[in-house]
């Protein structure tokens, strides 16, 4: 299944919204998203609200992303199914998540 991503600034604050699968191959697109987000974003949104499934590699990227804004991430409308992955792997308690 394919993933889809939007991209939106506001200020400082940038928000990728995700859909679909964040899988082995459509990592790749969030990972090039992250890395055109422009230097004066400080804070990041990833919105899950519309991400059906998500697999290892798919988790290495939201943790790339807490990395790379230093800790100003924020994921939001995480799906149960999502937040079970986070739990399992236990990326739930490093991020922020609401």
């Amino acid at each position: 299944m394919a993933m889809t991503i939007s991209t939106t600034t506001n200020d400082a604050t940038a928000t990728i919204a995700l859909g679909g699968w964040l899988d082995t191959s459509s990592a790749p697109q969030l990972a090039e998203a992250l890395n055109s987000l422009d230097d004066s974003c400080t804070e990041l949104v990833l919105d899950l609200g519309e991400l059906e499934y998500i697999s290892s590699a798919g988790l290495r990227q939201v943790v790339s992303a807490h990395k790379l804004m230093k800790g100003n991430l924020e994921v939001v409308n995480v799906q149960p199914k999502v937040m079970h992955v986070f739990h399992m792997a236990g990326v739930d308690k490093r991020l922020s998540i609401s």
